[in-house]
């Protein structure tokens, strides 16, 4: 696959030819694998939605978004991100993983260093929290999105925002602390125990 290949298919797309969403997937089809197993390894052992559906319902919800601007591989990546970050999160809520944690360890600041490194993560909670971010600063949830659930660099992820990279960097920063911070808050104590 040539580097810009991927780009001028999705600018076809665009344009709408239907002929390149066809010749799109399979080059695409296993980094969206990468990312969608990237996404399961943070999920409970037994998880009952496979990496391979993950893959099929985000391509399935992408099809019927044709009119995206898109501007580069990244930003499809990005988009597949978040895609896939909705799919779970649907899925945990239909599956009656409402109540808090979903049979997922809550994590805290003590326990994690860096959001995107935790495998234990519970997807809902951080869902919740990152919602809340993205209400008084749209950017910084971008940032997240971006690097925890779509696995883009500093480097593409600025060029996705087109920011540089020094405020990606700090972005992420801010963004984490912040969202570790309220992922502390909602995790329940034990009796006798002060936040």
């Amino acid at each position: 696959m040539q580097p810009g290949e991927v780009t001028e298919l999705l600018q076809a797309w665009r344009g709408g030819d239907k002929r390149a969403l066809d010749k799109l997937a399979p080059l695409v089809y296993d980094d969206l694998r990468r990312l969608a197993s990237s996404y399961m390894s943070r999920e409970q052992p037994g998880h009952t939605l496979q990496t391979t559906a993950l893959v099929h319902e985000a391509y399935a919800r992408l099809v019927e978004t044709p009119h995206v601007n898109w501007q580069d591989r990244n930003h499809f990546f990005a988009v597949c991100a978040m895609l896939m970050r909705r799919v779970l999160v649907d899925y945990a809520r239909s599956n009656g993983y409402q109540k808090r944690g979903g049979g997922m360890r809550p994590i805290s600041l003590v326990e994690a260093e860096d959001v995107a490194q935790n495998a234990d993560v519970d997807l809902f909670a951080l869902d919740e929290a990152l919602s809340r971010l993205e209400a008084f600063d749209p950017r910084k949830g971008q940032v997240v999105e971006l690097r925890f659930f779509g696995g883009l660099t500093i480097e593409e992820t600025a060029e996705v925002l087109r920011l540089s990279r020094e405020t990606v960097m700090r972005d992420w920063k801010l963004a984490k602390t912040w969202l570790l911070r309220e992922l502390d808050t909602q995790r329940p104590r034990e009796p006798g125990r002060c936040r």
